[in-house]
């Protein structure tokens, strides 16, 4: 049975009403960090814009920049002169031109004026996530409950390893522990192997292995999620008042937190420990971002720093379209002295495109059986 209330799940509408703003708000975010180091260095900027596809409405500053809202509202861009597309492919064009010419066109700037606008996006995802974080901090505190096991289950997977109620742990798989919340969390986002602890205990210290046990749980929205679970609970929930330098400080340590954990759940995925089904493409997120904002516009900033993180990690992976595949064929450029040949970019930038929009039509058809739209189907035609 499952110990937590039901709530009721959001409409359709409302789940459209509260993910396309935070899409918008993020998208600004991301590419105003492009933008505004673009600037930075005097590239010039043909269009700043909201989606892809169709321009819905547009307009034009005074610089010369289109601002543009488009039909899709999954992402944006900004385009610089010119670049070929919204990847920012070089225009083979723009290459013959000549030198007098040149001038502010981001092709042309120095390489690492290059790399610091196309990292300034992730970037700013990050910091705009520490700033939410820390104004948290500063206002509600920080949770930090002692790192102990004031309750240890009986017959627990903690219990056969030979933890005791009132261990404090010091490391997790040789990470050091400030909190009880960083134990949960680097339990939770196991797969189930073993759990190396080192714990403190009536002036000693201990060295245990705990093979955790794989459980479900059901959450109050009845989201089903598989995870490890050792049997240890605290019952001290500490929130802790900070002052500014401690709320930013306590920030950057749990953005660094969601950040190795997107990274080490992503690997699960690639070495096969996890199943591609448990990452959540748009439609899962468009269901989780409406069930955040239902609890109310704590709940709704909170997912939207966590998501933030997310967009900034995913962003700087080695993929050709991504931010991280520019910086990539950067690195590569700077060891070669020279930029790869254009076929072998133009070749790069279509794999790469074609792998995102591959995976991302499999998380959406794994999306779609998450949020139940098979088995409707299924019964409607049954």
């Amino acid at each position: 049975m499952n110990p937590l209330p039901l709530l009721e799940q959001p409409g359709l509408l409302f789940t459209l009403a509260t993910f396309i703003p935070m899409i918008a708000v993020l998208v600004v975010v991301h590419e105003g960090g492009h933008f505004l180091a673009g600037r930075l260095f005097g590239a010039k900027i043909e269009a700043f814009a909201f989606g892809f596809g169709r321009e819905l409405l547009g307009w034009t500053d005074g610089r010369g920049v289109r601002w543009r809202v488009n039909a899709i509202p999954l992402g944006g861009y900004v385009k610089f002169v010119g670049d070929m597309n919204e990847a920012s492919q070089v225009d083979p064009a723009v290459m013959a031109l000549p030198e007098r010419e040149r001038r502010g066109l981001f092709a042309f700037l120095p390489l690492w004026q290059r790399a610091i606008i196309v990292a300034a996006g992730p970037f700013i995802n990050f910091l705009f996530a520490v700033v939410i974080l820390a104004g948290f901090n500063l206002a509600y505190g920080h949770p930090a409950s002692p790192p102990v096991a004031e309750m240890v289950l009986e017959n627990s997977p903690a219990a056969r390893a030979g933890i005791q109620p009132g261990d404090r742990i010091l490391r997790i798989n040789g990470k050091a522990v400030e909190r009880y919340e960083q134990i949960v969390a680097e339990v939770k986002t196991g797969v189930g192997q073993p759990i190396a602890l080192h714990v403190a205990r009536a002036g000693r210290e201990l060295d245990l292995v705990v093979q955790p046990a794989m459980v479900e749980s059901i959450d109050n929205f009845g989201n089903r999620s598989r995870h490890p679970q050792i049997g240890i609970s605290s019952h001290s929930k500490v929130v802790t008042a900070v002052g500014l330098g401690e709320a930013v400080r306590w920030a950057l340590v749990d953005t660094w937190d969601i950040v190795q954990t997107i990274g080490r759940t992503l690997r699960q995925v690639v070495v096969g420990e996890r199943s591609l089904a448990e990452m959540g493409g748009p439609v899962k997120t468009a269901q989780i971002a409406g069930q955040q904002a239902s609890l109310g516009p704590i709940a709704a900033i909170a997912f939207m720093a966590f998501f933030s993180i997310n967009l900034g990690f995913i962003n700087l992976l080695p993929i050709p379209t991504l931010d991280g595949g520019h910086l990539l064929l950067y690195g590569i450029e700077a060891v070669r002295r020279q930029p790869l040949a254009e076929k072998v970019q133009q070749w790069a930038f279509m794999s790469g495109f074609a792998a995102l929009m591959s995976l991302m039509a499999v998380l959406t058809w794994h999306d779609f059986g998450s949020v139940g739209l098979w088995d409707r189907l299924s019964a409607l035609l049954g």
